[in-house]
């Protein structure tokens, strides 16, 4: 009797290549994030929490821009085939995949870290935060 793993059969190997070579296209992790962050970022990244959850622990390097607030205009900033990485919480939140559909709403180059801030510390890569203004 098969397993629910066994039930359906796998893909054929040429779709299964297509479909995992496909994801590199929408997604980064953090490791490759973490290297790029080491030898010098060739993308932004976009931090899209809360200011206080940036403030209190943020992936170095990293830009605050809260996911609603991702606009025309803000992203006028950056050459248009400037390349975003966007991320939140971690797997359990949808703020990186709404900040990411807003970009390719606005035909910015997107990616996701879906592992978030909570993937990055389970890495055991640092946190950068910002100070309290008095």
């Amino acid at each position: 009797m098969p397993t629910e793993v066994t039930a359906i059969p796998a893909a054929p190997s040429h779709l299964a290549e297509a479909h995992f070579a496909a994801e590199f296209t929408f997604e980064t992790d953090c490791w490759d994030v973490h290297d790029a962050v080491q030898r010098g970022m060739d993308f932004v990244l976009l931090d899209v929490r809360s200011a206080a959850a940036y403030a209190a622990g943020h992936v170095p390097g990293a830009i605050h821009l809260p996911h609603g607030k991702i606009v025309a205009s803000k992203m006028a900033a950056w050459p248009e085939d400037t390349l975003f990485v966007t991320y939140c919480a971690g797997p359990h939140c949808n703020g990186a995949a709404r900040g990411a559909l807003r970009l390719a709403r606005l035909g910015r180059p997107v990616k996701v870290m879906p592992g978030g801030i909570t993937g990055w510390i389970d890495e055991g890569f640092e946190l950068e935060t910002v100070a309290a203004v008095a």
